[in-house]
C-alpha cells in the first residue's frame, strides 16, 4: 500500500515542528499559483478560471499519490501553450467545443501516464535526452513569449505555434498597440524581474496583481480601453463527464502522447532535482506516471486541462521549507477560498499583468549557457539542440520534440555504428596495453603482433565497420604478422549477424596463416561466443582472460595458467 500511496510513508511519522514549514509553503505557494492559473489558462486559450479549476483535484490527488514531498503540481506554461499549438490545428468551432476538447485531453493524456506507469513504462522518457529538452523548452518559451504580445500591446494578434507567424502577426498590429496596456505589462515586468534580483523571497508577482488591480481601479483605467480579466465565475468547478467519442481519440492521440510524456519529463527531471538538493531519495518514475496519470483523469471530470509539475512553483515549494505533500493541500485551500469568496477582486486585474507573469516565468527555461557548452565541447549534441529549438520554432511544437527525438535517435545509431577502434601496445615496464597512439613513446611496438580493442556491443550495424577497420590494420603491418588479439572487455554484446561476421573473420585470418586470440570477454560475450558457434573457428584454447595472458601464450604457448584458462572458458553453454 505504501508503494501505490507514498503519503503512507510520511504521515504516520509526521512531525508537529513541519506544519509551520508546511503552512508557509502552502500559504506561498497558494499565493502564487492563482494568477499563475489564470495566466497560463489563458496560454491554453481557455478562460481564466479554468487555471484555477486545474489547480484543485489533480494537486489534491497528486498530494496523495505522488512520490515527491516538494513537487508542485499544477498548470503550467509548457503544457498550456501544447495544448493552443494542438487543438489550434482542429477545426474547432465555439469556445464551448473547445472547452469540451481540452478537458477530454486531459483524460486521454492521464490515461496514457496511467498505462504507461501500470506497465512499468518509465524508461521511456530515457529517449528524451537533454538537448532535445533544452532545445524544445527554449523554442517553446520563445514562442510562449510572443503569443503573449497580444496582451502585452492590448491588440488582437492573431495566434499561431509557429514563430516566424507570430512576429509577423504581432508586427502587422504594432501601429494598434494600446499605450495603457503596454505601459501596466512592461511595469509589470520590471516588478517582478527587479524583486526577484533583490530579494527572491517577495513574492513579486503577486505584489504585480495587487499593484495592477489597485492602478486599474483607483484611476478608471477601464474606460482607456484597458483589457481586464472580467467576471470570473463564482464557486467550485461541478462534475461534468468529458467528450468521449472516436473522433477525439483519433485527432488527439499524437498530442495525447507527446502531453503525456513532456509532462512526465518535467515532473521526473524536477523531482529529482530537488531530491538531490534535501537528499531524500523518494522519487519513484512508475509511481510519478501513477500520480500524474490519475491527477489528470481525475480532473477531466472537474473542468480541468493538461498539468503537470511547475519549475518555479516547485522551486518556490522547497525554498519556503515545504516538508511534506501536505503544502500542497493548503495550496489547494487557498485556490477553493479565491473561487468561493474573491474572484470580484480580480474583475480589475488586467490581461497585461498576466502577460507579464507569464513572459517572466518563461523566460527562464531559455537555456543559453547549455547551448554554449554543447557548441565548445559537443558539437554532434549541439546540432541536436538547434534542430529541436528550429523545428519548435518554425514547422511547430509537437514536430519540434518528434524531429528532435529522432535526430537524438540518428545521432546515437550513428556512434554506435562507428565506435573507437584502439590498436594496443604494452605500456613499457608494465601488464598494461593502452591506445599507442595516446601513449606514444611509452609503447613496446611489435611488427608479429597486433592487438585491437573495439569500444562497443558488436551488432548488424556495425560489423562491416569492425571488419573493414580490423584489416586495415592487419594490412597496414608487414608480412611478419603471425597473432592478431581482440580485446573484447568493451563488448557486451554480439548479435547473430556479427557472429557470422567474426567467424568468417576469423576463417579469413587464418588463411593468411596468422592465429587470431579473444581476450578479456565478460560471462555475457563469452556465453554468445560458445553458443553461436564462434568457439569452433577460434578453438578453446585460444580464449583468455586478460590479454596479457593471450600475449604471454602467442610468445609461449605453454606459459598460461591453469586458473586463467578456467576464467576464460567459463560459460552457461558447456562445448565440449
Amino acid at each position: 500500500m505504501r508503494g501505490f500511496l507514498p503519503f503512507l510513508e510520511w504521515l504516520p511519522h509526521y512531525s508537529k515542528a513541519w506544519f509551520s514549514k508546511d503552512l508557509v509553503a502552502g500559504l506561498t505557494v497558494g499565493i502564487i499559483l492563482v494568477p499563475q492559473g489564470m495566466a497560463y489558462a489563458m496560454i491554453a486559450g481557455l478562460p481564466p478560471v479554468y487555471g484555477l479549476y486545474a489547480s484543485l483535484i489533480p494537486v489534491l490527488i497528486y498530494s496523495f499519490l505522488g512520490s515527491s514531498r516538494q513537487l508542485a503540481v499544477g498548470p503550467v506554461a509548457m503544457d498550456s501553450l501544447l495544448v493552443a499549438a494542438g487543438l489550434g490545428t482542429l477545426a474547432i468551432s465555439g469556445i464551448e467545443n473547445y472547452i469540451a476538447t481540452a478537458l477530454f485531453l486531459a483524460f486521454f493524456v492521464g490515461t496514457v501516464q496511467l498505462v504507461l506507469g501500470f506497465f512499468r513504462m518509465g524508461f521511456l522518457v530515457n529517449f528524451l535526452s537533454r538537448p532535445v529538452i533544452s532545445g524544445f523548452t527554449s523554442g517553446a518559451a520563445l514562442i510562449i513569449i510572443f503569443s503573449q504580445l497580444k496582451h502585452l500591446l492590448g491588440t488582437d494578434i492573431e495566434r499561431s505555434n509557429q514563430f516566424h507567424r507570430l512576429a509577423i502577426n504581432a508586427f502587422e498590429k504594432i501601429q494598434d498597440t494600446n499605450p495603457v496596456d503596454f505601459i501596466i505589462g512592461l511595469t509589470g515586468i520590471l516588478i517582478i524581474v527587479t524583486l526577484k534580483k533583490w530579494n527572491r523571497k517577495i513574492p513579486g508577482i503577486l505584489i504585480a496583481v495587487i499593484l495592477g488591480i489597485l492602478a486599474v481601479f483607483l484611476l478608471k483605467l477601464e474606460s482607456h480601453g484597458v483589457h481586464l480579466v472580467g467576471n470570473i465565475p463564482k464557486g467550485l468547478p461541478s462534475f461534468q463527464i468529458p467528450d468521449f467519442s472516436l473522433q477525439n481519440i483519433k485527432s488527439l492521440w499524437p498530442m495525447a502522447l507527446t502531453l503525456a510524456l513532456v509532462g512526465y519529463l518535467e515532473a521526473v527531471s524536477i523531482g529529482k532535482s530537488i531530491q538531490d538538493k534535501n537528499g531524500e531519495e523518494t522519487i519513484d518514475n512508475n509511481q510519478e506516471l501513477i500520480a500524474l496519470g490519475s491527477s489528470n483523469i481525475a480532473g477531466s471530470f472537474f473542468q480541468a486541462f493538461p498539468i503537470t509539475a511547475s519549475f518555479s512553483r516547485s522551486a518556490i515549494n522547497y525554498e519556503s521549507g515545504a516538508r511534506t505533500n501536505l503544502a500542497s493541500i493548503i495550496s489547494v485551500i487557498m485556490v477553493v477560498l479565491t473561487l468561493l469568496f474573491l474572484t470580484p477582486l480580480f474583475y480589475y486585474l488586467p490581461n497585461a499583468i498576466l502577460a507579464s507573469i507569464i513572459m517572466v516565468s518563461v523566460f527562464g527555461l531559455i537555456d543559453v549557457g547549455y547551448a554554449k557548452s554543447l557548441w565548445k565541447y559537443r558539437k554532434d549534441e549541439f546540432f541536436v539542440l538547434l534542430v529541436t529549438f528550429l523545428a519548435t520554432l518554425f514547422i511547430g511544437i509537437t514536430q519540434g520534440i518528434l524531429l528532435g527525438v529522432l535526430f537524438s535517435l540518428l545521432l546515437m545509431v550513428y556512434r554506435t555504428s562507428k565506435p573507437h577502434f584502439a590498436v594496443l601496445g604494452n605500456v613499457k615496464g608494465s601488464d598494461h596495453y593502452r591506445n599507442i597512439y595516446r601513449f606514444e613513446g611509452e609503447i613496446v611496438s611489435r611488427d608479429d603482433l597486433l592487438i585491437v580493442r573495439f569500444d562497443a556491443q558488436l551488432y548488424f550495424g556495425n560489423a562491416a565497420y569492425f571488419k573493414k577497420q580490423l584489416f586495415k590494420y592487419i594490412e597496414a603491418k608487414t608480412t611478419s604478422l603471425k597473432g592478431v588479439i581482440l580485446n573484447a572487455e568493451a563488448i557486451n554484446y554480439i548479435d547473430s549477424t556479427a557472429a557470422q561476421m567474426l567467424t568468417k573473420v576469423i576463417h579469413e585470418v587464418h588463411d593468411r596463416g596468422i592465429q587470431f586470440y579473444i581476450a578479456g570477454a565478460i560471462g555475457p560475450t563469452r556465453d554468445i561466443i560458445f553458443s553461436s558457434g564462434i568457439i569452433n573457428a577460434l578453438d578453446k584454447e585460444f580464449l583468455f582472460a586478460r590479454t596479457k595472458e593471450a600475449v604471454a601464450y602467442f610468445d609461449d604457448p605453454n606459459s598460461v595458467s591453469v586458473v586463467s584458462s578456467k576464467v576464460a572458458y567459463q560459460n552457461k553453454i558447456r562445448v565440449d
